[in-house]
């Protein structure tokens, strides 16, 4: 496959690039799992939509500058190769954003999505329950219909940003017999109701970057639905597409990693060559994450044709997230025990990774399980395109 790039595309990544250069925080950001750390990348968020940068995909009208997937990709790899901020909002420009476009109605587009460019509001997802993790189809939280009111009751955990985030959006079983997929609603709530309770989860860094989320006779009117009533699980699967697929895992995120990880390796060569198999490692971390990137482009052009991402998104996802274990890993091995000393931003910097290799470490360990675990994912490329019969 040949890359080549129009004249604009090549025009818009040199004003990106002067952009990023002249704006991005020389210092690097306290994590957005603190407080503190939270407001300076809504911050931003903030600074990003003033030029707006924060959605470049989105229409005009709503902040964002009308590009193509192809534009994004080059806006992503240029953010990366940047260094900018993680993006503290990417539950809502990236996953909900393009459900709302497409199932939304043009009141909720006009009020939610100005916002969520500006981060104003920052946006939690409300999918996994205690016994519904990977299983999504077997939610019990419940939405009943109260005249012009839904009344919630049950929990949610897992919830990622939730511990500071303003808005949540989430499926509830809005039918009471219902059961699997069906009778299922999708439903946007702020997190400030009354009858909402918030419980930090910590992670493995000690930092709540979760939360767990009970429901107690929460009033939520009912122009918050997303879609029509029980028809949450397809507007679910769709927003599962986004977050598989292309949107919340761009491929420049992981050549950026593979940059600094060949960095690493030349600055350690002599300690990491004692072991033949950390050079084979770094190689096909590089290798990864160029083939990850020729295969989005790919996509890209695909859906630029009118086609559409299905089951093969599910690829994309065990891909991504087993080349991130793999790059960090191999760091990890690179630094040795003193890289597991190393938790503050400017101290990481110092290695040659602004993001942290330890904080990239500890993350990469759940990319398996978000977004659908990689054994459910395998599950469903066996079952829905290879036609394989379910066991």
């Amino acid at each position: 496959m040949r890359l080549e790039y129009t004249e604009p595309q090549r025009q818009f990544r040199e004003e990106v690039r002067a952009w990023l250069a002249a704006n991005v925080p020389k210092t690097p950001l306290q994590s957005f799992d603190t407080e503190q750390g939270f407001a300076e990348h809504r911050a931003w968020e903030a600074k990003l939509a003033k030029g707006r940068y924060s959605a470049v995909t989105w229409p005009e009208a709503f902040g964002g500058r009308g590009c193509d997937l192809v534009e994004w990709l080059i806006f992503e790899e240029e953010y990366w190769s940047a260094c900018a901020p993680l993006r503290v909002n990417q539950n809502g420009i990236f996953l909900l954003a393009p459900t709302l476009m497409e199932y939304g109605t043009d009141e909720q587009k006009a009020r939610f999505l100005p916002r969520m460019a500006n981060g104003d509001d920052i946006w939690a997802q409300g999918w996994s329950e205690p016994g519904a993790g990977s299983d999504m189809a077997a939610i019990r939280s419940k939405a009943v219909r109260d005249g012009d009111h839904y009344v919630l009751n049950g929990q949610k955990t897992w919830s990622t940003r939730a511990v500071w985030a303003d808005w949540l959006f989430g499926l509830f079983r809005s039918e009471p017999d219902s059961q699997r997929h069906h009778g299922l609603t999708f439903v946007l709530l702020p997190l400030n109701l009354p009858g909402i309770t918030i419980r930090p989860i910590r992670q493995l860094n000690g930092l709540p970057g979760f939360a767990e989320i009970f429901f107690d006779n929460v009033r939520v009117p009912v122009e918050n639905r997303l879609g029509g009533e029980g028809e949450g699980w397809n507007i679910a699967m769709a927003t599962a597409g986004f977050e598989r697929g292309l949107m919340l895992r761009s491929p420049g995120r992981f050549q950026q990693t593979a940059r600094m990880l060949l960095q690493l390796y030349q600055r350690n060569r002599e300690r990491a060559d004692a072991d033949p198999a950390i050079r084979d490692a770094v190689m096909r971390s590089w290798m990864g994450a160029e083939a990850y990137a020729l295969a989005t482009y790919r996509t890209a052009c695909k859906l630029g044709k009118g086609g559409k991402i299905g089951a093969e998104a599910s690829t994309n996802k065990i891909f991504w997230s087993e080349l991130d274990l793999l790059m960090h890993e191999t760091a990890m091995q690179i630094l040795g025990a003193s890289g597991e000393l190393v938790t503050e931003p400017e101290e990481a910097a110092a290695l040659g990774n602004r993001y942290g290799w330890l904080d990239g470490f500890l993350f990469s360990q759940a990319g398996p399980i978000y977004a659908g675990t990689n054994e459910i994912q395998r599950n469903i490329i066996a079952e829905r395109m290879l036609g394989l019969p379910r066991v």
